[in-house]
């Protein structure tokens, strides 16, 4: 079945009944895990390594998901996998709620993170598969930029508005952090069992059934074929460079991505700017992440317009020269909001841009047969080279500080330039096709 074809029968504004909101739900578990975890655990008291380290680990899920996505490929469809791990994570959230005042809060929430992971993993399977399905190659390089707006919209909500909830309440209830964190989860959960009941009425029901009398056997072939067809899409060496460019792309905010968050709330006698969960979700969580999704946005139609070849380098430049704000703030440390909203506003709006050229670039790469599970393999590759420094970037920035652990991060933007250059891309991939 074509996806061309289907999307000349169907209504021009079906996909925005649940590309925004798919994405939304996707985003929602992967900022909470990643991001406001860490500001979660060093509010209760745990240090830069420590949380680098642990909530690092945390990634593990996402890298490892090419092992089961086959099973999200051959058995059920879809649609069933997304609806039932929505409810997972619903259960999952209301798990981190129950445990976070309980004495052993650590290793409790811990748990439920691994499982949302688990099941927020498992679930960017099925949805990307779904959006793939469901949308031909010019209008999933349109909606790349609607479905990464509505993912760091639910960043924005994550690092925002449940970070400056948190500060609220907190103010509200004398500085009981534990109780206030566990007050926020009970409200996501129920957040999540919305957007379940919302998606089994609003998604479509595409013809991608597969047989569930599948034998062990038979799931172990297909297994097989899809990690084959994966590694020979390309010769030997091309396909080398391609595995660079999926691990390293985004090295430079694999440094980053923990450090930026503790930086900016540590006082200023650890080096930090000492912004107040307020500040920090209006500064970064809001303004910052408005950038990253202006940056989405322009990243799509520019790509659906000329192809994403034409662009790589801009957002290749776009995704790494912008970090510079991270040495300037390090050394100036300004107090005046404004002025460090406007840093993170460029930061991030570089970033949306760069991104742009990975999740396309994966799309393209994942053409064919097995299409769910290679985009799966991509994605667990490119979490891969997020996890891996991301554990170790708590402790190089205890032993030399913020301002050095920013310069060294300038230099390693040299690595995105170097795997980049050796990436092929077809010029026509993303572009519209020209009728008659």
């Amino acid at each position: 079945m074509q996806t061309s074809e289907k999307s000349t029968e169907r209504s021009s504004w079906g996909p925005w009944k649940w590309v925004p909101t798919l994405y939304f739900a996707e985003g929602l578990p992967n900022v909470i895990v990643m991001t406001v975890a860490v500001t979660m655990y060093m509010q209760l008291g745990m240090s830069d390594t420590e949380i680098a380290l642990y909530t690092s680990w945390l990634s593990l899920p996402w890298v490892l998901k090419f092992l089961w996505s086959p099973f999200v490929d051959l058995y059920k469809t879809k649609r069933w996998w997304v609806l039932s791990m929505q409810l997972l994570i619903a259960a999952s959230l209301g798990g981190v709620a129950f445990t976070l005042n309980a004495s052993f809060w650590f290793q409790g929430t811990m748990f439920f993170f691994f499982l949302m992971a688990f099941s927020s993993a498992t679930h960017d399977i099925a949805a990307d598969g779904f959006y793939m399905i469901e949308l031909d190659s010019h209008d999933q390089a349109w909606f790349v930029g609607i479905r990464n707006t509505f993912y760091r919209i639910a960043v924005i909500f994550g690092q925002g508005v449940l970070v400056a909830l948190a500060g609220m309440l907190q103010v509200m209830f004398r500085n009981q952090k534990a109780y206030t964190w566990s007050l926020v989860f009970y409200g996501l959960a129920g957040l999540f069992l919305a957007l379940w009941l919302y998606h089994g009425v609003m998604m479509p029901r595409p013809n991608d059934r597969k047989n569930d009398n599948m034998t062990a056997s038979e799931v172990m072939n297909g297994v097989k074929e899809m990690l084959v067809t994966f590694f020979t899409k390309l010769p030997w060496k091309s396909m080398l460079f391609v595995l660079l460019f999926l691990l390293f792309y985004r090295f430079p905010e694999a440094m980053l991505s923990k450090m930026t968050t503790t930086f900016l709330q540590r006082p200023n006698s650890a080096g930090g700017l000492g912004l107040s969960p307020q500040e920090y979700g209006l500064s970064y969580g809001t303004i910052g992440l408005i950038g990253l999704l202006l940056g989405g946005i322009v990243g799509g139609m520019l790509a659906s317009r000329d192809g994403l070849k034409r662009w790589l380098w801009p957002f290749v430049i776009a995704l790494t020269l912008p970090d510079l704000v991270y040495v300037y703030m390090s050394y100036a440390m300004p107090s005046n909001l404004l002025l460090i909203s406007s840093c993170l506003f460029i930061e991030q709006f570089g970033y949306g841009l760069g991104f742009t050229a990975l999740t396309l670039y994966m799309l393209y790469f994942s053409q064919g047969e097995f299409k769910t599970s290679h985009y799966a393999i991509c994605t667990a590759l490119s979490y891969l080279g997020l996890m891996l420094p991301g554990m170790l970037s708590g402790w190089l920035k205890d032993a030399v500080g913020y301002r050095q652990f920013f310069i060294i991060v300038m230099f390693l933007c040299a690595i995105t330039f170097v795997v980049t250059a050796f990436i092929h891309i077809d010029p026509e991939f993303g572009k519209k096709k020209q009728e008659g």
